[in-house]
């Protein structure tokens, strides 16, 4: 735990460092935001553009460092604590990547964004997958509904079929590159698609255990 909490802390590190460094070379207003066709359509402060994302970064480390500790059920996330500093050096690496292309790309180098970012949002899903089909329940990480919460059973049915979900949602992310500008669609719809169906699928289960 302590080694890929070090990680990720030297993450956060780095984006502060790449920060001070490439401050000097920013412009007054840096892009700060992409459509879905890869085009500028926001802007922030150099000031604040800079440094938005570490400062992101440090809040959700800590959020996430604390989940473990006052979670109500942290025994449970004892279980699969292996698996959730994995998610937390993910996430971190994640928002790490985002932060270089947005400097890069402010630097003056030209790039596809949206194309830039689906391998890196696939990735991201896949090991969400992971990470659902190792979780016990608990009431801050995983699919959170009422009856996954009442019911163990419930939770372990719907988080391994979430699991599964969400890798295939990882893998078609990644190949969304080679589709260009209607990636996206390869994102929004599956994922809102996977969200209800996880939520009606638990509700089900939960009706079969409380009928048995």
């Amino acid at each position: 735990m302590k080694n890929r909490e070090s990680v990720s802390w030297i993450i956060v590190l780095l984006a502060f460092i790449i920060g001070i460094i490439s401050y000097s070379s920013m412009p007054e207003q840096m892009a700060s935001h992409w459509n879905i066709n890869g085009e500028v359509d926001g802007y922030m402060s150099k000031s604040f553009g800079i440094f938005f994302m570490p400062i992101i970064s440090v809040f959700l480390l800590g959020l996430f460092l604390l989940i473990p500790k006052i979670d109500p059920l942290k025994d449970n996330i004892r279980k699969f604590r292996k698996y959730y500093d994995e998610f937390i050096v993910v996430m971190l690496s994640f928002l790490f990547y985002v932060y270089l292309l947005t400097v890069v790309w402010n630097l003056g180098i030209r790039f596809n964004m949206s194309l830039m970012m689906f391998p890196m949002i696939g990735l991201l899903f896949y090991y969400c997958g992971i990470l659902m089909e190792n979780a016990k329940r608990n009431w801050f990480i995983g699919i959170r509904t009422p009856w996954t919460l009442s019911n163990e059973s419930v939770w372990d049915k719907t988080h391994k079929r979430g699991a599964k979900l969400f890798k295939a949602m990882g893998i078609l992310s990644i190949l969304g590159i080679a589709v260009g500008k209607y990636a996206i669609f390869l994102i929004l719809v599956p994922a809102i698609s996977i969200s209800v169906y996880l939520f009606i699928y638990s509700y089900f289960e939960y009706k079969k255990e409380t009928e048995k």
